[in-house]
């Protein structure tokens, strides 16, 4: 039986090659010989290795003809997904498609957060918006995208339902790679804390579809910087 350590750096690899384009969508993965002389490894390991990609629809294995890269469309592994999303292998879809998932969750979790924040969240909320607004005047990307980072998440802790932070942490990864990319453009940061500031009021007023409507705008706000700055889709 092949080790689940060393079937798990089989598959990691191979699915680091298939993101990056090394390994491209449509063409076959090497054959089992050659990645078993290339990693050191058995042909179980190999074969465990490609059987972990396949049940998430990465790549298809086609008797007698090879194994070959799914577009990532068909791909249902999650973990997958975010990796390509992250090294920006898309056209701007899968990344508009994020803030699609974003809004879902962001918005009820507002809603929760107006009406359960407690005054130490409401005070952190506020540091958060003043230290994007410091980072903005300092020209610090980094900790521009650190306190919108942390802004969110304390609105995911202020709604006292641990499943929202559940839901949402395989989703932080990814996020923050394209926080950097959008947030690099100093008009989108001037637009973010904008709508920071706009949802951090309807929160401290306690109107859940204030608060909603807010966290709305702001994912509005979000996509419609990502297709005008970043992905240039100016004439939509």
């Amino acid at each position: 039986m092949a080790r689940s350590s060393l079937v798990d750096d089989i598959s990691e690899a191979l699915l680091s090659q298939i993101v990056s384009g090394a390994l491209p969508i449509g063409g076959a993965l090497p054959s089992e010989a050659e990645l078993c002389e290339k990693h050191g490894v058995s042909r179980v390991t190999v074969r465990e290795a490609i059987k972990t990609l396949a049940a998430q629809r990465v790549v298809d294995v086609q008797r007698g003809r090879g194994t070959f890269v799914l577009p990532h469309s068909a791909w249902t592994g999650l973990e997958a997904v975010l990796r390509a999303t992250a090294f920006g292998a898309d056209d701007g879809r899968a990344s508009l498609q994020l803030i699609e998932v974003r809004r879902m969750i962001e918005t009820g979790a507002a809603a929760l957060a107006a009406e359960r924040r407690s005054d130490d969240e409401l005070v952190q909320l506020e540091e958060c918006v003043e230290g994007m607004r410091a980072a903005h005047a300092a020209d610090d990307l980094a900790m521009f995208v650190e306190h919108d980072i942390r802004f969110h998440d304390v609105v995911l802790r202020a709604t006292g339902n641990v499943f929202v932070a559940v839901l949402f942490e395989p989703l932080a990864r990814v996020m923050r790679a394209k926080r950097e990319q959008t947030s690099a453009v100093r008009v989108i940061q001037e637009h973010a804390i904008e709508q920071h500031a706009f949802v951090l009021a309807a929160l401290r007023s306690g109107d859940a579809d204030a608060a909603r409507r807010a966290m709305d705008a702001h994912m509005t706000q979000t996509a419609q910087d990502l297709e005008h700055f970043v992905l240039g889709r100016t004439g939509e």
